[in-house]
């Protein structure tokens, strides 16, 4: 593996965690929103990850990280009785978003740090190219 293969799988990492840290923003958003029209609330979504190993005798940029899809989450939102609300359904419950603000925060701190520790690596891998150059010419 080269070294310039560090920059590829860093930068897919930090693309990666940059789509979880828009995820988390979305969701952090809608925490607090309510059924629409269709009678439908928002649903808290998560991004999924895959690994990208570099197969025998394949090009070694195929490495890194990748995003396979954004799911979202199946667990039925909150449900609070207030019949003087406008959404409220014929029984006077209103239904929330499923979005938990507590798990949101540390999915976004554990995003962040992902994405400062992969933009690190890539200042590493960056300072010993330099100093490899400076020892040649020296």
């Amino acid at each position: 593996m080269s070294m310039f293969s560090i920059f590829h799988i860093s930068g897919s990492a930090v693309s990666a965690q940059s789509q979880r840290l828009n995820a988390v923003a979305s969701n952090m958003a809608n925490a607090d929103t309510v059924a629409g029209p269709d009678g439908q609330a928002y649903k808290a979504r998560q991004v999924v990850f895959q690994s990208v190993m570099a197969q025998n005798g394949t090009d070694q940029t195929d490495v890194g990280v990748q995003v396979v899809g954004v799911q979202e989450n199946q667990t039925p939102g909150r449900r609070v009785h207030d019949p003087s609300h406008q959404l409220a359904d014929a029984d006077g419950y209103v239904t929330y978003s499923n979005v938990n603000s507590v798990e949101e925060m540390v999915n976004m701190i554990s995003a962040s740090r992902s994405y400062q520790n992969n933009l690190e690596v890539m200042g590493t891998a960056k300072s010993l190219l330099l100093k490899t150059l400076q020892m040649g010419q020296g």
